[in-house]
Formats: C-alpha cells, sequence, structure tokens
C-alpha cells in the first residue's frame, strides 16, 4: 500500500500510517440529542496536530465522519461573537479558542441554557429571538 495509507477500523482512522509513522489523534466524545435528559454520548477519533482548535475538530467531525451534529459558529478565532461557547471538560469555553488535545476530550451543550441540539443552545436574549 502506498506511504501515508490510513488503515481503517470500525471507519474510523487508525493512529498508525502504513509507513509505521505514528500520526496523533484526539477523541472527543460529544454529547447529542434534542432532550436535555434524553441524549447520548458519541464518540470520535480526529487528526490532531498542534495549534488546532477544539472547533477545527468539529468542524473535521462534520465535514468527514456526521454531517448531522449540531455546532454554532460564526468566525473562526475572533473570540467576538460567542456562538462556539460550549462546556469542555465541564468548563465553559469558546470552541474557537480552546485548544484541541491528544487525548479524550468531553464536550457537552452549555448546561446553562436551553438545548437546541448536540451541542448548540439557546444564546439570543428572548427579546431578540425569532417566534415563527
Amino acid at each position: 500500500k502506498a506511504a501515508g495509507h490510513e488503515h481503517r477500523i470500525l471507519g474510523r482512522p487508525a493512529c498508525c500510517r502504513c509507513d509505521g509513522v505514528m500520526n496523533e489523534s484526539a477523541t472527543l466524545r460529544i454529547w447529542r440529542g434534542l432532550d436535555a435528559n434524553a441524549g447520548r454520548w458519541e464518540s470520535y477519533e480526529v487528526p490532531f496536530e498542534p495549534g488546532q482548535s477544539v472547533l477545527d475538530g468539529l468542524r473535521w467531525i462534520r465535514a468527514n465522519r456526521d454531517p448531522t451534529l449540531a455546532i454554532r459558529f460564526s468566525c473562526i478565532n475572533a473570540n467576538a461573537c460567542k456562538e462556539c461557547m460550549i462546556e469542555l471538560d465541564g468548563k465553559t469555553v469558546y470552541a474557537c479558542t480552546a485548544r484541541l488535545e491528544p487525548r479524550e476530550m468531553r464536550l457537552a451543550p452549555l448546561s446553562n441554557k436551553p438545548l437546541v441540539r448536540d451541542l448548540v443552545t439557546e444564546i439570543a436574549p428572548p427579546a431578540e429571538r425569532f417566534v415563527p
């Protein structure tokens, strides 16, 4: 097989390429669902490179593994919009500025906001929300 070819086990990339070079990965354990009391945790292994943000990992999952993952963001590394706020290992962070690490990272929606779906919560003040 060609150098750099990934082995696939159960639909996930392995951390070793055929040429013997080890690639690091991060495991994002993500809370999924429409109801805060009836959701589930799903794990995704993503390629890791130093300097990547958690948002980079989430966008990689959407593009390469699961396009149904609900995330919200408007800017990348601008730290201005606050739309990408999530709980990472129990602490509130901006996904665009929190650094991806080569370990299991637990991502959940904001626990103090109404849940929309997966990592998306209602962040607009009530007076600014669209009501159909």
